[in-house]
Order: structure tokens, then sequence, then C-alpha cells
């Protein structure tokens, strides 16, 4: 460790680097995006499955990245290279994710239990390579500065890009479905992933030539994996994330993902898809850019408890929109949309927090760990509600590409009104336990740089012995 090491940390991050990082995210949202808003619809439409099926295969999936993920952090924390811990796997993983979408949403002629276990099989590779590279990335937030307030407009940035991207994915995909398809639906979604694979894979090694890891952890050999998992089970901060992200999750999926359904069986106007998912993905970006300047007037928790609030009420308030009222679903669609858009900055930037924190009360960093097991709930709430939409869909009646019943369009409202709308209110009194405050933060900041300043000092002294 040296003193260049501990200045750089808090120095001000250029606008390259910034920018390349929220680049990132736009690439990750190529494949995020995709399958919040319509892997579902394509397992169920498209590749020929049903939803109860879907759903549950999508379920046990993510129960797997139990393992996964936080496996993916405790090598990404032991990760020594000339690249650093965590910017090599932006190098080494963008090509396989890339085959891994396109083998996703490919439709092989098999029998309805050979689709199926082909579904089982390409959907774990594609999240198993995802996780290899974004827990990675993840993790470059928390270690590329050590201040607060740069951590949030960073991040803000970050998801700026996945925003942007998802506004990217939701809007063409269908188009590009249609045009590179030529009539074959199921050829325009396999080419249409392989050219968001390739453009993601472009943006990551943008990231990793841009991004440098600057915070170095006091103690200079990592605990063992079980301490790292202890560290975190006893950190109070980030069990209330934990659950937060989970639950918010939840909420985002489901809407994204009931949207389709939303459009073309309740509204019965699937021809405004593209321009209703990317619109909010435009309000999701616009909330996000606008996170740092909330921050300044609130701190991160009672801002989180506001907006998440807020979102429980209008998504509740869609409930008694009429089906042809379009401009105003469209209105409130845009309101929940930037109400929604500062949590994930937020979140991320909470976590990286919870690592301080953990460092200054163990004297262990286990960055990669923190954002790993924190990731998982994000996949687990993306995936439960998946399967939730799945079971209400088989449970109602839902039949592909026909006409619904009169109970089934009403369950289709359910799932993307008055459902998401009370899990969101859900989240603002979970919310209420969070403990780490900005004053606490700034304490806990000044005490590690101390510390780190006294470990150079002390290293300084025994080389000179």
């Amino acid at each position: 460790m040296s003193e260049q090491v501990i200045e750089s940390s808090t120095a001000p991050l250029r606008w390259r680097e910034k920018i390349s990082y929220g680049l990132g995210d736009m690439g990750f949202n190529f494949y995020w995006a995709n399958i919040s808003a319509f892997l579902l619809i394509y397992y169920t439409d498209v590749f020929g499955i049903s939803a109860a099926a879907a759903g549950t295969m999508m379920l046990i999936t993510k129960i797997i990245d139990a393992i996964t993920d936080p496996l993916m952090g405790a090598i990404a924390d032991r990760t020594h290279s000339r690249f650093g811990k965590f910017r090599p796997y932006l190098l080494w993983m963008a090509l396989p994710l890339a085959g891994a979408g396109v083998l996703t949403y490919s439709t092989p002629d098999l029998s309805e239990n050979g689709k199926l276990l082909w579904a089982y099989g390409t959907y774990s590779l594609l999240m198993l390579c995802y996780t290899a590279i974004n827990i990675p990335y993840s993790a470059l937030s928390g270690v590329m500065t050590g201040d607060s307030q740069q951590r949030t407009q960073l991040v803000s940035l970050r998801f700026i890009g996945g925003f942007s991207g998802g506004i990217v994915v939701t809007y063409l995909t269908p188009k590009l479905v249609v045009w590179l398809g030529q009539g074959n639906e199921a050829l325009g979604w396999q080419l249409t992933m392989g050219c968001f694979g390739i453009a993601a894979a472009l943006m990551f090694l943008i990231t990793f030539a841009n991004c440098r890891e600057r915070v170095q952890p006091i103690a200079a050999k990592p605990a063992a994996v079980s301490q790292d998992l202890k560290d975190l089970l006893h950190n109070k901060a980030w069990l209330v994330l934990f659950a937060l992200a989970l639950i918010i999750m939840v909420t985002i999926t489901m809407r994204a993902s009931s949207a389709v359904y939303y459009l073309k069986y309740y509204l019965q106007r699937p021809d405004l898809v593209g321009e209703f998912l990317s619109s909010y993905m435009l309000a999701l970006a616009l909330g996000a850019a606008c996170t740092p300047l909330m921050t300044k007037f609130l701190d991160k928790k009672p801002l989180l408890m506001l907006l998440m609030t807020l979102v429980g009420l209008l998504s509740i308030s869609l409930y008694f929109v009429p089906p042809d009222a379009v401009s105003l679903i469209f209105g409130l669609n845009l309101l929940i949309g930037f109400l929604l858009g500062p949590k994930s900055p937020l979140a991320f930037s909470m976590y990286a927090d919870t690592a301080d924190d953990n460092e200054f009360r163990t004297g262990r960093r286990a960055t990669a760990m923190t954002f790993a097991a924190a990731t998982f709930s994000q996949k687990l709430g993306g995936a439960l509600a998946s399967a939730m939409i799945g079971w209400l869909l088989a449970a109602i009646g839902y039949v592909a590409n026909a006409a619904q019943s009169a109970g089934s369009q009403q369950g289709i409202l359910w799932l993307m009104t008055i459902i998401p709308g009370v899990i969101a209110l859900l989240a603002a009194w979970v919310m209420r336990f969070y403990p780490l405050t900005e004053t606490r933060l700034s304490e806990i900041q000044r005490q590690l740089q101390a510390q780190k300043a006294a470990a150079v000092a002390s290293h300084s002294s025994a080389g000179a012995v």
C-alpha cells in the first residue's frame, strides 16, 4: 500500500472514467432489460412452454445464484492480476456472455420436455456468465473512489447508462425481431440477441480500458470466505439493503414483465409496447440523473422512503385508470419510472458504504462479496416476480396469443398495478431500519483514512529498519 493510493482514493474522478463506467451498465442492460421485459413472453408466446413452467424455471435457476453469486464475489476478492482484482473479468467474460445470450434466445426443434431442458440449461449458463462479469463490475465502483458523494455520482452515471441501455432494448427489440426475422420470429429473437451481445462486449472493453482500482484494504490478506459471509450477516445496514433490494426488484420486474401482457391483452394496444417501455426507461434514466441533486436536500435513507411510498401510491392509482385513457396511463407510468430511477444508484452507493462500515468495525474488507450477495438478492427478487407472474397467469387461465377472459384481464391488471404498489410500500417500511446516516459515514471515512495512513507509516518504518 502506498501513500499515492490513499491520497488518490478520495481524489475527484475524471469524467472519462465515470462515463466509461456508466457504459458498462448500458452493456449489462442489453441483457438485464431484455430478460426483465421480454424473456417470459418469449418463452410463452414464441419458444412454446407454459407460463407456469417458465416462471418456475426462472425461479429455480435464480436459486442456483445463491451459490454462484457469493462464490464469484469470493473469487473476485482474491483475484490478483496486473489489471487488478475486478477489471480483468470485463475482458475475460464479454464474449462467453454474448454466446450464452444467443443460446438462451434460440428455439431448437425439440419436444416439450426437450424445450424445457434447453431453457433450464441455456438460461442457467447465461446467468452464470452474467454473474462472472457483473459481480466484479459492481464491486469496481466500491474501489474506484473512497468518497461517499463521489460514489453516488459514479453509481448515478452507472444507472443512467443502464437505463439508457434499457431504452435501446425496449424500443428496438420488437422492431429488430421483425426486421431481422423477416417473418421468422424465432430467428429474429436469436439474431437480435446476437447484435446486443456484440455491442455489450464492446462497452465492457471500454470500461476495462478507462477505469482504475484505487481503494485498497487495510488487511493485506483476505479473510476466509466463511468469515466474509459472517461479517455480512452481522452487518445490520447490509441486511436491510439485502431485504430492500429483493423487495424493490420484485416491484420493478413485475411492472416490466407484466407491461407487455398489460398492453397486448388489457389495453389491446400491442403496437405501443416499444414506446411504452422505452419511455419508462427514459424516465428511470432521468430519475437516476437527478439522484445527486436529490441527495443534496435529503439523506439517502429518508429519500428512498419517500420515493418508494410515492411509487406505491401511484402504482395503486393506476388500477383505477380505464384502458382507453392511454395518455393518462403513459403519464402515470413515466412518473413512476422517474421516482424509481434513483433507487438503484442510491442502493448501490449504500452497498459501498456498508463495505466501509464493515472494514471499520472488523478491519476486513470484502467489496466483491458485499456486492455479490446484494446482486443475488436482486436476482432473487426478479425471479420471484417472474415466477409470481407465471403462476398467476396459469391460475387465471391465460392462453398465449388468444383473446383473454375477463378474469385473465383482471389478473394482468393486478400484476401491473396493485401488487407492485403494495410491495413498494413494504420497501418504504423496511428502509426505516437502515442505521447509517451521512454523519456516521463521514466519521467512518475519516477514521479509515487515518488507519490507512498509520498502516503506511508503520510499513515505511519497518522498511527503514
